[in-house]
């Protein structure tokens, strides 16, 4: 089973999705036979390669959002300590 095949969600696998969606549209019995199961393969192995390719830019994306909040939430703890700190020395 494959994700619904939008152009403009799958760029990079454009040019089968529509050969795929042709073959479809030509062979309207054969493709329960067999028919586009050589495009339905291709397709498959691209949108695979894509999706792991959005995997690793999230992936990726995760790292610099967590590294960022945990500068975040040291400069956060340093701001209370400093503050704690000054409410003592009183």
């Amino acid at each position: 089973m494959h994700p619904p095949l939008t152009l403009h969600k799958h760029p990079d696998c454009a040019e089968i999705i529509l050969q795929f969606k042709k073959c479809h549209e030509d062979h309207p019995i054969g493709k329960f036979f067999g028919e586009c199961t050589a495009l339905k393969i291709k397709l498959d192995k691209c949108l695979r390669e894509e999706k792991a390719v959005k995997r690793k830019a999230n992936f990726e994306a995760s790292i610099k959002f967590k590294e960022k909040l945990r500068a975040s939430n040291a400069a956060k703890a340093d701001a209370k300590a400093s503050k704690d700190a000054s409410y003592g020395d009183q």
